[in-house]
């Protein structure tokens, strides 16, 4: 079994939890506090980030999307109809481009910012930039929540999965990053029937059980988290 350091708040490791869930494959989940910097974690990623899987031989492969890219070389290409990329490269263009989209813009404009405020700080020490939540920044991020979802509502609407006719990557990176916004109530669902459509959808598929048994200590989900019809 493979090892993944993790952080059940971090929309890029439930990416890569999501993703080994749709091919079958389980992993054995280390929590990891990246501000704790510990010795052995950074002797395997200097960087201190995650998330970071412990592959064949016990070899780091770092970054949700290198992580992606190593488990469709070495499991998608054997899945056919169930790979979580497409055959055709402009195809892939297009499941990387929003890969890219969730995991990188709407981390940095919106998911970073609120785990941060509102799930870690309170539980790291001020020596390790703990301490009370920033209002500023997380008003800033709630008022980009809008674009990103109108966006994502867009394209639901407009496709039968985000990039394209069959699920892929994009819609994995989409719903690991709302999924952590659903989890700590950030989402009005009102007004984006076609995104709340799709994220059911997803949200249904036996890959993500895990991550609607997920709880953070001193943050409750929201009360229809774990509901499959909301």
């Amino acid at each position: 079994m493979l090892t993944l350091f993790h952080h059940p708040m971090f929309a890029s490791c439930r990416f890569v939890r999501l993703a080994f869930g749709e091919y079958g494959e389980e992993l054995a989940l280390i929590e990891e506090k990246p501000w704790a910097r510990r010795r052995e974690f950074l002797s395997l990623n200097p960087a201190g980030t995650l998330p970071v899987l412990l592959a064949e031989g016990d070899v780091p492969i770092i970054g949700a999307s290198v992580i992606a890219e190593y488990l469709d070389e070495t499991r998608g290409v054997l899945k056919r109809e169930r790979r979580l990329f497409a055959e055709d490269p402009m195809a892939r263009a297009e499941i990387r481009r929003l890969v890219d989209w969730y995991l990188v813009k709407t981390e940095s404009e919106v998911t970073r910012h609120l785990v941060r405020e509102r799930v870690l700080k309170p539980l790291m020490p001020n020596e390790m930039g703990g301490g009370s939540p920033d209002s500023g920044a997380i008003r800033a991020a709630r008022s980009n929540i809008r674009q990103h979802m109108k966006y994502t509502n867009w394209l639901a609407g407009t496709r039968h999965w985000l990039a394209g006719p069959r699920m892929t990557y994009a819609d994995l990176a989409a719903a690991a990053a709302i999924s952590v916004l659903d989890y700590l109530g950030e989402i009005d669902w009102n007004g984006h029937a076609a995104a709340r459509d799709w994220y059911t959808r997803v949200k249904s598929r036996p890959s993500f059980r895990p991550l609607l048994g997920d709880r953070v200590r001193g943050i409750s989900p929201v009360s229809h988290y774990a509901d499959l019809d909301f």
